[in-house]
């Protein structure tokens, strides 16, 4: 798909999202009607970093939850969606002038101006998606343990690959860009344990902790060419990691598998396949957070006054994070990949496959 046809397909787009990942978030209780009247009464809001909530990525998934959880408890919600980074504070700020009951930030950028209004609104409660390490009395995190899916990413980007290079690069160096790199890395070091093998990984040195980055989040000609370096380097499955960017990387591949070549990309937070149907032909899997009923489960509890500061931790053992299926690549893939990664899964899970990051939650 050209980068024109794909704008086209992007401005067309119906968001959506089919990750169905809620456990251990917690069920909520059965409704009576006097709680049911007063969260009518409840206002949830949100703020989004400069992504945009039309990213088809976690300020999306993050948006939807919030639609969602507003249409179930049969509330009004509110939205600022930031620009720059210079927005987060004011509109944060406008949130809680509007008397906002619960305001959710998406993003570890947002961490600053979210702890600051938490400090000076104790009666507010806050939420916040991708902060691994935020402590404050009315402050919720929703984070994700995604070095744990990122390594059944780089396996099957490994046992895929044909010219035995495979990329990753990421947005800004932060610790919810890198956790994915790290399990990336580690996914590929483990095939070539198991399968003899020596994929190399181009854009992320897991020791070093340095790589490629494009500075920030922006889909622009920036990630296009760090992707191109990448490619450039003779990888051919990418994961690019930071919301938009991914929309810099296709036409770079796409223009790339012009002139002969077969490179596939790997999607980070939704299931791109679903997220954006604009990138179909060269996406290979992605690499998913719960983050949509994560973010509903927190409004939805909230909202009957069971708000909790125990930050919620995405895992595969909970589902808050997995590898979305190969869709129109299932018959590209090696036919025992699936029940390889099955096994790998498990063996995260009981912990006999051990997978760390430096930037792991904590909790």
């Amino acid at each position: 798909m050209t980068s024109k046809v794909r704008k086209l397909a992007l401005a067309g787009l119906a968001a959506a999202s089919a990750l169905a990942l809620l456990a251990g978030c917690g069920q909520a209780p059965s409704e009576s009607g006097s709680t049911k009247a007063a969260a009518s009464k409840f206002l949830p809001c949100m703020v989004s970093d400069n992504g945009g909530f039309d990213d088809h990525s976690f300020n999306q998934l993050g948006y939807e939850g919030l639609v969602d959880s507003a249409k179930k408890l049969g509330t009004t919600y509110k939205k600022a969606e930031s620009k720059t980074a210079s927005d987060y504070a004011p509109n944060i700020n406008s949130m809680v002038d509007q008397n906002c009951n619960l305001i959710i930030t998406v993003g570890f950028n947002l961490s600053d101006a979210t702890k600051k209004a938490a400090a000076a609104n104790r009666d507010t409660d806050f939420a916040i998606i991708d902060d691994n390490e935020f402590t404050a009395p009315n402050v919720k995190s929703i984070i994700f343990d995604t070095a744990q899916a990122a390594f059944l990413g780089g396996y099957a980007a490994a046992s895929y690959s044909k010219t035995g290079v495979v990329g990753t690069f990421g947005g800004m160096q932060i610790p919810t860009v890198t956790i994915f790199m790290d399990g990336f890395v580690d996914g590929v070091k483990y095939y070539n344990q198991q399968k003899g093998k020596n994929v190399q990984v181009v854009g992320w040195n897991v020791d070093s902790q340095k790589g490629s980055f494009t500075g920030g989040f922006d889909a622009n000609d920036t990630a296009k060419q760090v992707a191109q370096g990448i490619i450039d380097q003779n990888a051919d499955v990418i994961m690019p990691v930071g919301g938009p960017i991914y929309q810099s990387a296709a036409p770079a591949i796409d223009d790339a598998n012009g002139s002969g070549k077969s490179i596939a990309m790997i999607g980070v937070d939704a299931d791109v396949y679903n997220t954006d149907p604009s990138v179909r032909s060269i996406l290979l899997t992605s690499v998913m957070k719960g983050i949509k009923p994560s973010t509903s489960a927190v409004i939805e509890q909230t909202a009957k006054g069971k708000f909790s500061n125990a930050p919620y931790v995405g895992t595969l053992k909970n589902d808050g994070v997995g590898l979305a299926p190969f869709h129109d690549f299932a018959s590209k893939v090696d036919g025992s990949l699936k029940s390889e990664l099955d096994t790998i899964k498990s063996g995260i899970v009981n912990g006999s496959i051990k997978v760390t990051s430096p930037a792991s939650p904590k909790s």
